[in-house]
């Protein structure tokens, strides 16, 4: 009886944990950011994350009473460093390829998006970092690995995640960036499916958007 009730009371913080790290993302958090900081639209956004992140971290911590381990943070060998960085190379060629039929198209990210690339290089830098690790603590991490806990399928557990990161992005930045977003998260589910590890999908999460964000625009400076 005792177990029953504990195993109960856990799927229920695990419930009001899922609430909290997949419903947050699609309120649009530059707007609360700019709510409680004060800031401008860019840093306030990012102190919007900032503070997700540390509600998600401390909840696992703090209510949960589980260790970080328990959503993806394991130490990982040199091979899977490796993996992160092969699965960057597929998801930059992907992007590549989508980028040709998205201009084809017509299709454009919005406005606000494109205005990222005008932004300080320090900034973008904190940018790409902030996305690589809460995007993936949300979705890849506490998301893959709760769903899993509470269904005792991983493959549901990587199709929900999937399909929520790709429509937080869609609703961030239409259509053009939802095919991307769409691409780079399926390679980073089937990596975390395959190596249940964060800092892997954090590693190709990282160098997938800094080539984007930091090095092409500042190649095309220098054209």
């Amino acid at each position: 009886m005792q177990a029953n009730r504990q195993n109960g009371a856990n799927r229920v913080l695990i419930a009001i944990g899922l609430l909290i790290a997949l419903g947050l993302p699609f309120i649009h958090l530059a707007y609360l950011g700019r709510l409680f900081a004060g800031l401008g639209h860019l840093w306030s956004e990012q102190a919007a994350w900032l503070v997700f992140l540390a509600i998600i971290l401390l909840y696992v911590l703090g209510v949960e009473r589980r260790p970080l381990s328990s959503i993806g943070f394991r130490a990982p060998a040199l091979p899977g460093l490796l993996l992160g960085v092969a699965a960057a190379v597929a998801i930059i060629g992907g992007d590549i390829a989508i980028s040709r039929v998205e201009a084809a198209l017509h299709l454009h990210v919005k406005p606000e998006i494109a205005s990222l690339f005008q932004t300080a290089f320090w900034f973008r830098v904190v940018l790409v970092t902030r996305a690589a690790v809460a995007e993936e603590v949300v979705f890849r991490g506490y998301g893959f690995e709760r769903i899993t806990e509470l269904t005792g399928n991983k493959y549901l557990a990587a199709a929900v995640t999937f399909a929520l990161f790709s429509l937080a992005h869609y609703s961030g930045g239409g259509l053009a960036l939802f095919l991307v977003a769409a691409w780079g998260g399926l390679i980073l589910t089937l990596l975390y499916l395959w190596q249940r590890n964060l800092w892997i999908t954090i590693t190709a999460h990282w160098l997938t958007d800094a080539v984007g964000f930091l090095l092409v625009p500042l190649m095309s400076a220098h054209h």
